[in-house]
């Protein structure tokens, strides 16, 4: 049975426009583009891994609100169990401490920036939502 991963990402959204990292050069999958978040640990609910991972990757502080998406997704070695919600963004200024780059996008520019797979299923979901 492949090894199932639970991941949890932000949907935050400024002016119409949502946040979106790229990965860095050295990382799995090296400068896709992604809703910024990352794995939730052993006994972490998703809010505390969410807020966590934004704190760690960006320096941003972040109140998580509602889930907004859940997507399954089976890669060649593991699953993913992928869960966004809707984050508001409470302080901090963007660092780029863990993540190589980073934009706000609307919804229609998204498919200028290649996603991985499972946020790919995210994005089609996003324009569904604000649509």
């Amino acid at each position: 049975m492949a090894h199932r991963i639970r991941v949890v990402a932000a949907m935050i959204e400024k002016e119409g426009k949502y946040l979106i990292t790229q990965r860095r050069p050295t990382a799995t999958l090296p400068l896709l583009w992604e809703f910024p978040g990352g794995r939730v640990e052993e006994g972490e609910s998703d809010e505390t891994a969410l807020a966590r991972e934004l704190k760690e990757e960006m320096e941003i502080d972040v109140d998580v609100g509602d889930r907004v998406i859940h997507v399954q997704h089976s890669y060649p070695h593991y699953d993913i169990d992928f869960r966004v919600y809707r984050c508001r963004l409470t302080g901090g200024q963007i660092n780029h401490k863990k993540v190589h780059d980073h934009r706000w996008v609307s919804p229609q520019e998204m498919d200028k920036y290649e996603f991985p797979a499972a946020d790919e299923k995210t994005v089609a979901q996003l324009l569904d939502l604000t649509h």
